[in-house]
């Protein structure tokens, strides 16, 4: 036992040193920073400020206080409602936020709009400071980057060995028919010998397809080789003379030789500090370039559903009323925009969007576009942050009441407007399918056109909209295997 202990502790340091002499060789990737408390930044559902009641327990004294102080804690500080400013820009047909508080309100309390200059939340600025080096770490789309260039590498390092596999078993494959010995070309057809580019052969490797592990086992030790080689050519000799790999030898007077220099590290931090003091005086302040865009579904949710927004019209310099804003979003809902006029069409674009957009907010969905897989909406169940969407929507407008089929203009009419294909539908069923999504299709039942509908541009926009009903459908992908029993 005495001797296994000593065995023991002899052979914990050599592992130790191995360890750490490795351990600078690894191809290490840097850290990652930490990711944000997504919980806490998201943590309100909507821009609304709510003060909670407590529950009321009759049979208990101590929740009827408690339900007496919450009310009045509630009329001594009431909570602040706080109403957010964005303008209608008619050339995009959309509704933009430019202050910056409110651009994160509307973004972290229900994730409305998205960046005008990013895919989805507004980070502009902070990927331009990155990108400047005003704050540490690199953008995402550097590091999509870098790693598509690094996997692009190992495919082409493993090509390049599996082409060197090939190249060795044919040469051995030539000499043995040559020789004629069939055994011996058997063996060296079994086990090539990859010969490295400095000339010393390495061990025999299978000749099976080489792996992007291997590929970039080989890079590691290419580059290592190259580190040590250049190493070996720059290290001074015993006279103090350096040996550049031209052949060279620099000598130095001895007045130079018996100088003391600084250390590179340190005239590196010296210089890199006096830059970023001019630096800091000589560069301009960065402004925030980038705004929130927000679909004219969103806008009219917040304005109308919320009280949290206000749409600002540019010529006029005033907010826009809710009806005012209606009307508005109902002109811009085709290309080119119709004439204003007080007619409100009920089968509309945008009342049948802006439906069904309010119909699964109010259940409790985030809803978002989903123009990039060819659908109206994506619904999240807490946010694009915390997980991929589920479902699909896909708008359809229905027209089941008798009056949209008592003449023929009118059956036309509505015939042009919910005719889809079945291509249609299998392609985009298709496409759901692959990114894992449930394509879900939303039936609008639009109703009878009454002489009421006109006052809906003058304030009862509530019963308008309850006139309309949403149906729902599940579509899912058919698929044999999977479905035999």
């Amino acid at each position: 036992m005495a001797s296994q202990s000593n065995s023991m502790s002899i052979a914990a340091p050599e592992v130790a040193a191995t360890a750490a002499n490795s351990a600078p060789t690894q191809n290490t990737r840097p850290s990652r920073p930490p990711r944000p408390n997504y919980r806490h930044i998201h943590r309100f559902p909507l821009p609304l400020s709510v003060h909670p009641l407590p529950p009321l327990i009759p049979h208990n004294p101590i929740s009827i206080v408690s339900v007496l102080l919450s009310y009045l804690t509630y009329l001594i500080s009431p909570p602040r409602h706080e109403v957010h400013s964005a303008y209608f820009d008619p050339d995009t047909s959309s509704v933009h936020v430019t202050d910056p508080k409110a651009i994160r309100a509307l973004w972290e309390m229900g994730f409305f709009g998205k960046g005008s200059l990013s895919r989805s939340e507004p980070s502009w600025l902070e990927r331009e400071k990155k990108r400047r080096g005003l704050l540490g770490g690199v953008t995402s789309e550097e590091v999509t980057r870098q790693r598509r260039t690094e996997r692009r590498e190992l495919k082409l390092e493993r090509a390049r060995m599996e082409k060197l596999a090939i190249e060795q078993r044919l040469k051995a494959e030539a000499a043995a028919r040559e020789t004629g010995d069939a055994s011996a070309g058997d063996t060296s057809a079994e086990q090539p010998l990859l010969s490295s580019a400095d000339g010393v052969t390495n061990d025999p490797l299978p000749t099976e397809k080489f792996s992007l592990r291997k590929a970039r086992e080989a890079k590691m030790l290419e580059s290592q080789r190259s580190v040590v080689q250049a190493e070996e050519k720059s290290t001074p000799n015993s006279t103090g003379q350096m040996s550049p790999s031209g052949g060279k030898t620099v000598r130095f007077s001895p007045v130079v030789q018996a100088k003391e220099f600084a250390p590179d590290s340190t005239v590196l931090h010296v210089t890199e500090s006096v830059g970023d003091e001019h630096g800091a005086e000589d560069e301009p302040l960065l402004n925030n370039e980038e705004h929130l865009q927000l679909s004219n579904e969103e806008a009219f949710f917040l304005v109308y559903g919320l009280g949290a927004l206000q749409v600002y019209d540019d010529k006029l310099n005033a907010p826009l009323s809710v009806p005012s804003l209606l009307s508005l979003f109902c002109q811009h809902s085709r290309f080119p925009p119709c004439h204003p006029s007080s007619d409100l069409d009920l089968d509309d674009p945008f009342m049948i969007s802006y439906v069904v957009y309010h119909h699964f907010r109010s259940l409790g969905w985030v809803v978002r576009s989903g123009v990039k897989f060819g659908v109206d909406y994506l619904l999240y169940n807490r946010g694009p942050v915390f997980s991929h969407a589920e479902f699909a929507v896909v708008v359809i407008p229905s027209f089941e009441h008798p009056y949209w089929s008592a003449t023929e203009e009118r059956r036309a009419h509505c015939a042009s407007k919910q005719a889809r294909s079945w291509w249609w539908l299998h392609c985009v069923n298709r496409v759901q399918a692959q990114v894992k999504k449930s394509l879900v299709v939303c039936y609008v039942d639009v109703p009878q056109p009454t002489s009421g509908d006109i006052q809906a541009l003058s304030g009862d926009i509530g019963t308008l909209l309850a006139r309309y009903k949403v149906r729902e459908m599940l579509i899912r992908r058919w698929v044999p295997n999977r479905t035999r029993d």
